[in-house]
């Protein structure tokens, strides 16, 4: 198949922990031609979606992981397959994209499908789940946040459409800090904040648990740095092997066959606790966590549901 990755530049990526780049592996092992562009380069020109890019081959080498072709303008209708993985912010742009992208579906299989990556950003498809998820409120209004932290006690307050932890404060009860940094998000942002009770299970992790194709195939669990709230990879959490429980199937098999309808084929959920806190659909990661901690080739898994599909 031809296949098209829209992602960030490929040259500054962690070849051991990049997603992307182990998707990209399994493609070009399967004999899957490949093409590379970032979101920038993305247009809509009289009728056609192209982008401008490069004839891309990976390999595992620290230092010299792509070649790339000559730049060429390339129509991505006549592409079988083009992955959606850049990283947010899930902005006009990042939105932008998923309209321009899913302008060639149904022929061109777009993954994940771009209809549904634009609503349901990680955060807000968890609303789907009320009885999965933990004590929720999004609000722009200071009153809505002060009266929600009264009930709860301590909370964790973040950018509703932010990614990688940025941005992310745990305040308890006595916590001084909220008008200020209410003042602070709303001062540069229009965009409302989630509010959600903290979860003391954090401490013992924040389980990632990958979907493909709605079903489960593995768990890392992200252990927060000292110090820190947060257990995001990009900010110093450090990921170890955990099998899934029987809560993380039950959440799975309640929200696995909407992913799969809608065609969210690599989903990573984010689970604190027994609580379901987000579903990743945008860029999601932990492939190559996954892989050496239990030898599971997830990216060979989600090469058999593209083939399948395409077939």
């Amino acid at each position: 198949m031809k296949v098209a990755f829209q992602m960030d530049p490929i040259g500054p990526i962690d070849i051991n922990g990049d997603s992307t780049f182990r998707i990209a592996l399994e493609a070009q092992a399967r004999g899957h031609e490949l093409f590379y562009y970032t979101p920038d380069k993305l247009a809509y020109d009289q009728g056609r979606v192209t982008a401008r890019g490069w004839p891309l081959q990976v390999q595992r080498v620290q230092g010299d992981h792509f070649t790339l072709g000559e730049e060429t303008r390339v129509d991505l209708s006549e592409f079988d397959v083009v992955w959606l993985r850049q990283d947010p912010p899930f902005d006009m742009f990042y939105i932008t994209t998923t309209h321009l992208l899913q302008r060639l579906t149904p022929d061109t299989l777009v993954v994940n499908d771009p209809f549904w990556v634009r609503n349901y950003p990680e955060k807000l498809l968890i609303l789907d789940f009320p009885d999965l998820m933990p004590p929720t409120a999004i609000a722009r209004d200071l009153d809505t946040i002060k009266a929600f932290r009264a009930e709860h006690g301590d909370v964790i307050l973040k950018p509703l459409y932010g990614n990688g932890g940025a941005g992310v404060f745990h305040l308890p009860q006595d916590d001084r800090n909220l008008a200020s940094l209410h003042e602070l998000f709303t001062g540069f942002s229009r965009e409302p904040l989630i509010v959600q009770k903290y979860l003391p299970e954090i401490k013992e992790g924040d389980k990632r648990v990958i979907l493909v194709d709605g079903e489960p195939v593995g768990a890392i669990n992200r252990i927060p740095g000292a110090g820190e709230t947060r257990s995001n990879m990009h900010v110093g959490g450090r990921p170890e092997k955990i099998d899934l429980s029987e809560r993380d199937r039950e959440i799975c098999a309640t929200i696995g066959p909407l992913l799969r309808e809608k065609g969210q084929i690599f989903v990573g959920i984010d689970v604190i606790g027994t609580y379901l806190t987000e579903i990743n659909v945008t860029s999601p990661t932990g492939l190559q966590e996954l892989e050496r901690f239990d030898g599971t080739n997830a990216a060979a898994l989600i090469w058999d549901a593209i083939e399948a599909r395409r077939a």
